[in-house]
């Protein structure tokens, strides 16, 4: 059995001309998910602008491995919760490249608090991070994809949007948001736009490890998972890249779960 697993989890690279010549931006791409996604958007032929808010250091990295797997690659710092700088994100793409073929509304934060103890700076901040965010952005780039007849939006919710999550009911309520969003545009922007989320569960990044330190929570988490282990940002990357590409070409208003069976939602 542990064989299998473990052959289960071997690279399958995504064919080196299935995104060739378009153009992605993923939003927090330099870390986790979004830096696993940039990796294997850059391994299927697409050329990669990889956001950030901060950490230069690590959007630059993220952007010499693109590079590696032989697509353009650049770094682009903004804050998606402004408006403002996520107009000017997207201006930028297409003064560089000329198109925006696919967006990964990736970037989020993590930030609870026991419902009575919530300030509102911190409902406030997550709201507007990741909710807002994920508006401000499609809001951006979809004026470009209605100009070029096309384009794939994928949004990267999460699990609690689905089902809540205790003392990080600020967070759940805007994955939730994210959901219901996902849905409506999905309508709206048919039949040329495509959008189309995923709703990762536990996921081993940096984002978890505080949580993952605890005393024997990481091996608690593990043991509920069916497929018997936590995802890696890969598992969720790799699913992003699909609903991204003309593999889905008939997929809109999707959420798929990743989570290795722990959470079962039809």
């Amino acid at each position: 059995m542990i064989e299998l697993k473990q052959e289960k989890r071997a690279h399958v690279p995504f064919p080196a001309d299935l995104l060739r010549d378009r153009v992605a931006i993923v939003t927090g791409g330099s870390r986790g998910i979004g830096r696993s996604t940039v990796l294997r958007l850059a391994e299927a032929g697409c050329n990669v602008v990889i956001n950030y808010r901060q950490n230069h250091a690590a959007a630059r990295e993220t952007a010499g491995r693109a590079r590696e797997l032989g697509v353009e690659a650049i770094t682009l710092a903004a804050d998606i919760s402004r408006n403002g700088e996520a107009l000017a994100l997207a201006e930028q793409v297409v003064t560089h490249f000329g198109r925006v073929d696919i967006l990964v509304a990736n970037a989020g934060i993590w930030e609870g608090a026991r419902v009575e103890e919530m300030p509102e700076e911190l409902w406030d901040r997550v709201l507007e991070v990741n909710l807002k965010g994920t508006w401000n952005a499609c809001r951006a780039v979809v004026p470009v994809m209605r100009r070029q007849g096309q384009g794939s939006i994928v949004i990267v919710s999460s699990t609690a949007g689905q089902r809540g999550e205790a003392h990080y009911s600020g967070y759940a309520a805007s994955k939730g948001g994210q959901i219901s969003f996902t849905k409506s545009l999905a309508v709206e922007l048919a039949p040329r736009i495509r959008v189309n989320c995923v709703a990762p569960g536990w996921v081993e990044t940096e984002l978890n490890d505080p949580v993952f330190q605890r005393g024997g929570f990481k091996e608690q988490v593990a043991g509920a998972v069916p497929l018997g282990r936590i995802a890696q940002p890969s598992d969720v990357a790799r699913s992003i890249v699909f609903l991204a590409c003309d593999w889905a070409q008939h997929i809109t208003g999707e959420v798929l779960n990743v989570n290795g069976g722990a959470v079962l939602c039809g």
